[in-house]
């Protein structure tokens, strides 16, 4: 009895790893827009502000492509897809994947990752709207710039929210891959239903107790690392969003994109996505994992791949997101 709880929790918690890994940002989206660019090739290395530094891959040949700006998903996430003690590549291979079919990217570091190497993360002033702004200010700068024939949004897991709500202030499309269909709260007590069922009326009482008051004091502990006292404000910031209902509220073309192999977001995330948004194409990928790796075997092969950097991410994903993107740029072929 005590292994098996002992494994449910490894379950949960690598089920929830997108929760329990995210929280590191604070607030400083009033920075002087300092560009810094480093070129090689037709890679090129940004610094749009401190907190926002990436990698612009632009086909060759093709002018004024159309751009698509990837949004990491929870987690201290570089552009490339990888953490500290995890490193599978899945955001730089979909890039370049891109930039091989004549669609241009900027993907970046989520902001912990300078902040950690600047010294000044603290966790208690992590703002969940600071990843939004982030996104809005990619943006913005690419929209001026004019260099683009059509600027795509795509968010992988955490960052499909993050994108959504971001789209709404200008691109000419959405693609969510790996996105949540449901408040996180409803994630979480959906996840705890089936790996850990008794926990779960301690962490609606707690969930509704933070709704509330925006803080709560009793909640199981088994569950500190989403409730833990500097974190309860990100939560708390984080609830309030639904992404059915902002999904449904945009009125620019769609994609909605999950794998059947995925741990962390199932299937029935991306349907209530589509229900919602009846309009967006959809379609789910064969064997395709939270990574973008497409994983036959049942079993640990699906966790070895987080680590893994030789595997490639899956082409069909690749060909969806070319052809969602060609499909609505009138200039594509």
């Amino acid at each position: 009895m005590i292994i098996q709880r002992q494994n449910n929790y490894r379950c949960l918690l690598f089920a929830l790893i997108f929760i329990t890994k995210f929280t590191y940002g604070q607030g400083t989206f009033g920075l002087t827009n300092k560009t810094q660019e480093i070129q090689t090739s037709n890679s090129t290395e940004l610094s749009i502000t401190p907190l926002i530094q990436g990698t612009l891959l632009i086909p060759e040949s093709k002018e004024r492509p159309n751009l698509v700006l990837i949004i990491p998903g929870s987690g201290p996430t570089d552009r490339n897809g990888n953490q500290p003690m995890m490193s599978n590549n899945s955001l730089k291979y979909l890039a370049q994947g891109l930039q091989q079919n004549g669609v241009a990217s900027f993907r970046y570091d989520k902001r912990v990752l300078p902040m950690m190497r600047q010294g000044n993360f603290q966790e208690q002033e992590v703002e969940f709207d600071d990843f939004i702004d982030d996104a809005r200010q990619v943006l913005h700068f690419f929209r001026n710039k004019n260099n683009f024939e059509k600027i795509f949004i795509l968010g992988h897991s955490q960052g499909s929210l993050v994108g959504m709500v971001a789209a709404k202030d200008g691109c000419d499309g959405f693609i969510s891959v790996a996105g949540a269909g449901q408040s996180i709260d409803r994630v979480v007590i959906d996840q705890l239903s089936l790996q850990l069922p008794s926990a779960v009326p301690g962490a609606a009482e707690a969930f509704n107790t933070l709704r509330e008051k925006g803080r709560v004091d009793n909640f199981p502990q088994e569950l500190s690392a989403i409730f833990r006292p500097s974190l309860q404000s990100f939560m708390y910031q984080w609830m309030r969003y639904d992404p059915s209902e902002i999904l449904a509220s945009l009125n620019i073309p769609t994609l909605i994109l999950n794998g059947t192999s995925d741990l962390q977001v199932s299937e029935q995330e991306a349907f209530l996505l589509k229900k919602n948004a009846p309009n967006a194409e959809f379609s789910l990928i064969l064997n395709m994992n939270h990574v973008l790796k497409i994983i036959e075997e049942k079993g640990l092969a699906n966790g070895k791949s987080y680590n893994d950097p030789n595997l490639p991410v899956s082409a069909e994903l690749i060909e969806k997101i070319t052809e969602f993107v060609n499909k609505n740029s009138p200039k594509s072929p």
